[in-house]
Protein backbone atom coordinates (compact mmCIF):
# COMPACT_ATOMS: atom_id res chain seq x y z
CA UNK A 1 0.00 0.00 0.00
CA UNK A 2 1.34 3.42 -0.92
CA UNK A 3 0.91 6.59 1.10
CA UNK A 4 -1.68 7.83 -1.40
CA UNK A 5 -4.02 5.18 0.00
CA UNK A 6 -3.38 6.19 3.60
CA UNK A 7 -4.78 8.90 5.87
CA UNK A 8 -2.60 10.72 8.40
CA UNK A 9 -4.29 12.54 11.28
CA UNK A 10 -2.43 15.40 12.97
CA UNK A 11 -3.86 17.09 16.06
CA UNK A 12 -2.98 20.68 16.86
CA UNK A 13 -2.54 21.27 13.13
CA UNK A 14 -3.56 24.92 12.99
CA UNK A 15 -0.02 26.26 13.22
CA UNK A 16 3.51 25.84 14.47
CA UNK A 17 4.94 22.34 14.64
CA UNK A 18 1.57 20.72 13.96
CA UNK A 19 1.23 22.56 10.68
CA UNK A 20 4.77 21.52 9.74
CA UNK A 21 3.99 17.86 10.48
CA UNK A 22 0.78 18.01 8.44
CA UNK A 23 2.50 19.71 5.51
CA UNK A 24 5.31 17.14 5.40
CA UNK A 25 2.98 14.17 5.60
CA UNK A 26 0.92 15.62 2.75
CA UNK A 27 4.13 16.03 0.72
CA UNK A 28 4.88 12.37 1.47
CA UNK A 29 1.61 11.45 -0.24
CA UNK A 30 -0.72 10.99 2.72
CA UNK A 31 -4.21 12.43 2.75
CA UNK A 32 -4.06 14.60 5.85
CA UNK A 33 -6.81 15.05 8.40
CA UNK A 34 -5.81 18.35 10.00
CA UNK A 35 -7.49 18.61 13.40
CA UNK A 36 -7.76 21.50 15.83
CA UNK A 37 -10.37 23.17 18.03
CA UNK A 38 -11.41 25.21 15.00
CA UNK A 39 -11.03 23.96 11.44
CA UNK A 40 -7.40 24.73 10.47
CA UNK A 41 -8.27 26.31 7.13
CA UNK A 42 -4.87 27.94 6.62
CA UNK A 43 -3.04 24.64 7.03
CA UNK A 44 -5.39 22.98 4.55
CA UNK A 45 -4.93 25.87 2.12
CA UNK A 46 -1.15 25.65 2.26
CA UNK A 47 -1.24 21.90 1.66
CA UNK A 48 -3.68 22.01 -1.23
CA UNK A 49 -1.88 24.93 -2.92
CA UNK A 50 1.28 22.82 -2.80
CA UNK A 51 -0.53 19.99 -4.56
CA UNK A 52 -1.29 17.86 -1.50
CA UNK A 53 -4.52 16.45 -0.15
CA UNK A 54 -5.94 17.61 3.16
CA UNK A 55 -9.21 18.25 4.90
CA UNK A 56 -9.72 20.18 8.12
CA UNK A 57 -11.78 19.04 11.08
CA UNK A 58 -12.79 20.81 14.30
CA UNK A 59 -12.60 18.51 17.32
CA UNK A 60 -12.12 18.98 21.04
CA UNK A 61 -9.64 16.18 21.65
CA UNK A 62 -10.23 16.32 25.42
CA UNK A 63 -13.88 15.28 25.03
CA UNK A 64 -14.49 11.56 24.50
CA UNK A 65 -17.76 11.95 22.61
CA UNK A 66 -16.26 14.67 20.40
CA UNK A 67 -13.22 12.50 19.63
CA UNK A 68 -15.32 9.46 18.77
CA UNK A 69 -17.58 11.58 16.56
CA UNK A 70 -14.61 13.32 14.99
CA UNK A 71 -12.91 10.06 14.02
CA UNK A 72 -16.18 8.82 12.55
CA UNK A 73 -16.45 12.01 10.50
CA UNK A 74 -12.86 11.74 9.28
CA UNK A 75 -13.33 8.10 8.35
CA UNK A 76 -16.52 8.85 6.45
CA UNK A 77 -14.96 11.79 4.61
CA UNK A 78 -11.47 10.58 3.69
CA UNK A 79 -10.90 7.18 5.30
CA UNK A 80 -9.71 5.76 8.61
CA UNK A 81 -6.43 7.21 9.91
CA UNK A 82 -3.49 4.87 9.40
CA UNK A 83 -1.05 7.39 10.87
CA UNK A 84 -1.77 9.35 14.04
CA UNK A 85 0.35 12.26 15.23
CA UNK A 86 -0.75 13.43 18.68
CA UNK A 87 0.76 16.89 18.64
CA UNK A 88 -1.72 19.02 20.57
CA UNK A 89 -0.45 20.41 23.85
CA UNK A 90 -0.07 23.38 26.18
CA UNK A 91 2.94 24.43 28.22
CA UNK A 92 1.97 26.81 31.02
CA UNK A 93 4.70 28.21 33.24
CA UNK A 94 3.35 28.10 36.81
CA UNK A 95 5.35 28.25 40.03
CA UNK A 96 4.90 25.17 42.20
CA UNK A 97 3.43 27.24 45.03
CA UNK A 98 0.79 28.59 42.65
CA UNK A 99 -0.05 25.33 40.89
CA UNK A 100 -3.61 24.31 41.70
CA UNK A 101 -5.23 20.93 41.23
CA UNK A 102 -7.55 22.51 38.67
CA UNK A 103 -4.62 23.75 36.57
CA UNK A 104 -2.75 20.46 36.96
CA UNK A 105 -5.78 18.53 35.75
CA UNK A 106 -6.25 20.92 32.82
CA UNK A 107 -2.70 20.28 31.61
CA UNK A 108 -3.06 16.54 32.04
CA UNK A 109 -6.38 16.57 30.19
CA UNK A 110 -5.00 18.40 27.17
CA UNK A 111 -1.51 16.91 27.02
CA UNK A 112 -2.10 13.30 28.14
CA UNK A 113 -5.77 12.36 28.22
CA UNK A 114 -6.22 13.62 24.66
CA UNK A 115 -3.51 11.20 23.51
CA UNK A 116 -5.33 8.33 25.19
CA UNK A 117 -8.70 9.32 23.71
CA UNK A 118 -7.52 9.77 20.13
CA UNK A 119 -5.49 6.56 20.26
CA UNK A 120 -8.49 4.64 21.58
CA UNK A 121 -10.62 5.96 18.74
CA UNK A 122 -8.08 5.28 15.97
CA UNK A 123 -6.52 1.97 16.96
CA UNK A 124 -9.41 -0.40 16.07
CA UNK A 125 -9.22 0.54 12.38
CA UNK A 126 -5.44 0.19 12.44
CA UNK A 127 -5.80 -3.28 13.95
CA UNK A 128 -8.30 -4.27 11.28
CA UNK A 129 -5.91 -3.06 8.58
CA UNK A 130 -2.89 -4.73 10.17
CA UNK A 131 -0.88 -1.51 9.80
CA UNK A 132 -0.58 1.68 11.80
CA UNK A 133 1.83 4.34 12.98
CA UNK A 134 1.31 6.27 16.21
CA UNK A 135 3.62 9.22 16.83
CA UNK A 136 3.23 11.03 20.14
CA UNK A 137 5.00 14.25 21.03
CA UNK A 138 6.84 14.77 24.31
CA UNK A 139 9.60 17.30 25.01
CA UNK A 140 13.29 17.55 25.73
CA UNK A 141 12.21 19.49 28.81
CA UNK A 142 11.36 16.19 30.52
CA UNK A 143 15.11 15.48 30.87
CA UNK A 144 16.06 18.93 32.12
CA UNK A 145 15.84 20.53 35.59
CA UNK A 146 13.19 22.95 34.37
CA UNK A 147 11.46 25.06 37.04
CA UNK A 148 7.81 26.11 37.13
CA UNK A 149 6.57 23.41 34.74
CA UNK A 150 5.60 20.55 37.08
CA UNK A 151 2.27 19.83 35.37
CA UNK A 152 3.81 19.95 31.91
CA UNK A 153 6.66 17.62 32.84
CA UNK A 154 4.26 15.18 34.48
CA UNK A 155 2.06 15.15 31.39
CA UNK A 156 4.95 14.52 29.01
CA UNK A 157 6.29 11.74 31.23
CA UNK A 158 2.83 10.23 30.98
CA UNK A 159 2.91 10.46 27.18
CA UNK A 160 6.19 8.54 27.11
CA UNK A 161 4.85 5.87 29.46
CA UNK A 162 1.60 5.49 27.53
CA UNK A 163 3.50 5.18 24.26
CA UNK A 164 5.67 2.40 25.64
CA UNK A 165 2.54 0.58 26.81
CA UNK A 166 0.96 0.97 23.37
CA UNK A 167 4.07 -0.47 21.74
CA UNK A 168 3.70 -3.55 23.92
CA UNK A 169 -0.03 -3.90 23.26
CA UNK A 170 0.02 -3.30 19.51
CA UNK A 171 3.21 -4.83 18.16
CA UNK A 172 1.52 -8.02 16.99
CA UNK A 173 -0.98 -5.97 14.96
CA UNK A 174 1.54 -4.26 12.68
CA UNK A 175 1.20 -1.01 14.62
CA UNK A 176 4.16 0.94 15.98
CA UNK A 177 4.10 3.64 18.65
CA UNK A 178 6.96 6.05 19.17
CA UNK A 179 7.68 9.45 20.70
CA UNK A 180 9.39 12.51 19.26
CA UNK A 181 10.93 14.80 21.89
CA UNK A 182 11.66 18.21 20.34
CA UNK A 183 13.94 20.84 21.75
CA UNK A 184 13.03 24.50 22.17
CA UNK A 185 11.42 25.27 18.81
CA UNK A 186 10.71 28.76 17.54
CA UNK A 187 6.99 29.03 16.94
CA UNK A 188 4.60 31.91 17.55
CA UNK A 189 3.17 30.30 20.68
CA UNK A 190 6.61 29.59 22.16
CA UNK A 191 7.86 33.08 21.34
CA UNK A 192 4.95 34.50 23.32
CA UNK A 193 6.24 32.94 26.56
CA UNK A 194 9.99 32.72 25.93
CA UNK A 195 12.53 35.53 26.08
CA UNK A 196 15.06 35.93 23.28
CA UNK A 197 17.86 35.29 25.78
CA UNK A 198 16.46 31.79 26.41
CA UNK A 199 16.58 30.97 22.70
CA UNK A 200 20.15 32.27 22.58
CA UNK A 201 21.26 30.36 25.68
CA UNK A 202 19.66 27.15 24.43
CA UNK A 203 21.28 27.48 21.02
CA UNK A 204 24.69 27.85 22.61
CA UNK A 205 24.24 24.67 24.69
CA UNK A 206 23.34 22.57 21.66
CA UNK A 207 25.86 20.79 19.46
CA UNK A 208 24.08 22.28 16.44
CA UNK A 209 24.25 25.95 17.30
CA UNK A 210 21.13 27.42 15.80
CA UNK A 211 17.58 27.79 17.02
CA UNK A 212 15.34 24.86 16.21
CA UNK A 213 12.59 25.45 13.65
CA UNK A 214 9.46 23.34 13.01
CA UNK A 215 11.03 22.15 9.76
CA UNK A 216 13.80 20.47 11.78
CA UNK A 217 11.26 17.96 13.11
CA UNK A 218 9.41 16.92 9.99
CA UNK A 219 11.98 14.39 8.75
CA UNK A 220 11.54 12.36 11.91
CA UNK A 221 7.76 12.29 11.70
CA UNK A 222 8.08 11.32 8.03
CA UNK A 223 10.29 8.36 8.94
CA UNK A 224 8.10 7.20 11.82
CA UNK A 225 5.03 7.33 9.57
CA UNK A 226 6.69 5.22 6.90
CA UNK A 227 7.15 1.52 6.14
CA UNK A 228 10.85 2.01 6.86
CA UNK A 229 10.14 2.33 10.60
CA UNK A 230 8.32 -1.02 10.79
CA UNK A 231 10.82 -2.54 13.25
CA UNK A 232 11.06 0.47 15.58
CA UNK A 233 8.53 0.83 18.37
CA UNK A 234 8.35 2.03 21.96
CA UNK A 235 11.20 4.50 21.40
CA UNK A 236 11.65 8.13 22.39
CA UNK A 237 13.62 9.98 19.74
CA UNK A 238 15.33 13.21 20.74
CA UNK A 239 15.38 15.85 18.00
CA UNK A 240 16.96 18.81 19.72
CA UNK A 241 20.27 19.75 18.11
CA UNK A 242 22.29 17.52 20.42
CA UNK A 243 21.71 19.09 23.83
CA UNK A 244 20.34 15.87 25.36
CA UNK A 245 22.07 12.55 24.65
CA UNK A 246 19.98 9.41 25.28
Amino acid sequence: MTNTNRVALVTGAAGGIGRAYATRLAADGFTVAAVDLAIPDETVRLITEAGGNAQGFATDVTDEAAVDGGIQSITAAIGAPAVLVNNVGIYPVVKWADLTLTEFRRVMQINLESVFLVCKACIPAMQSAGWGRIVNIASRTYWLPTPDMAAYLASKGGVIGLTRALATELGTHGITANVIAPGLTRTASIEAITADMVFEMTKNMQSIKRTQQPEDLVGMVSFLASDDSAFMTGQTLMVDGGLIRL
